[in-house]
């Protein structure tokens, strides 16, 4: 059955106010009446890039569904006092539909990484999902965006999962997607993970929502990424107290 998501804005950005279960059974749902889906996965970053770029900004509002990728929005839903239920990651999901997929016998795409990633990441999972099927894949080091929008045509899969990185992967997805009536889905560098490049938080750090200092561990360079963090958050109050 198909649903209409209620949705609780963060800074401008419009997150579906669903748990992954329900998020999970409409895609499903989608996929199933072979429609046209565009997947967005924000976490703060994305939402701060939103806000700074009125072009990127209505990409994303584009997109179908848009969840809470990161504990940061999860937190600034509460403090502007209307909850999300959950965090909705783009790997889990991605993996959860690999999953459904060759259960279902449904097609996939995967664009993105570098050559070598992309290649690892391939052979993975055809290790991991056996029956599956892989339509085309394509690195992320194309120079005719063009051509590879053609080769997914000629595949026709049923979806497609772009680790381009924000916000390239988003612009691809928008400029291309009706090329094939699929779930097309930014899913970051979680092909790198896929291929054992990079590697998640253990499950512990996971649950106590410290995914995002263990990778700050493992790379410090990120930690010009990180500082997006405070400033998200100071102005998630300082929405709370003027809009109040």
């Amino acid at each position: 059955m198909s649903r209409k998501f209620a949705e609780v804005s963060v800074l401008g950005v419009d997150f579906i106010q669903a748990s992954a279960a329900e998020f999970l059974e409409q895609i499903h749902h989608d996929s199933c009446e072979h429609q046209n889906k565009m997947i967005v996965t924000a976490n703060p970053e994305i939402v701060l890039t939103a806000r700074a770029d009125a072009k990127y900004a209505k990409i994303v509002a584009q997109a179908d569904y848009t969840t809470a990728d990161g504990i940061g929005i999860i937190k600034g839903s509460q403090i502007l006092g209307h909850s999300l239920p959950e965090r909705i990651t783009g790997y889990d999901t991605m993996l959860a539909l690999l999953s459904w997929a060759e259960k279902k016998h449904k097609k996939v795409f995967l664009l993105g990484a570098k050559p070598e990633v992309i290649k690892t990441a391939v052979s993975k999972v055809q290790e991991q999902y056996p029956k599956l099927e892989i339509c085309g894949f394509q690195d992320g080091y194309y120079t005719d965006e063009e051509q590879v929008a053609q080769q997914i045509k000629a595949a026709q899969p049923d979806f497609v999962f772009a680790a381009l990185g924000f916000p390239k992967q988003e612009y691809f997805i928008a400029a291309h997607r009706q090329v094939a009536a699929a779930i097309w889905m930014g899913v970051g560098g979680s092909f790198d993970v896929l291929a054992g490049v990079a590697k998640r938080a253990p499950h512990r750090w996971q649950k106590y929502n410290l995914e995002w200092l263990y990778r700050l561990l493992k790379e410090p360079t990120r930690i010009g990424r990180m500082l997006a963090l405070p400033k998200y958050l100071g102005l998630v109050f300082w929405e709370k107290f003027t809009h109040r």
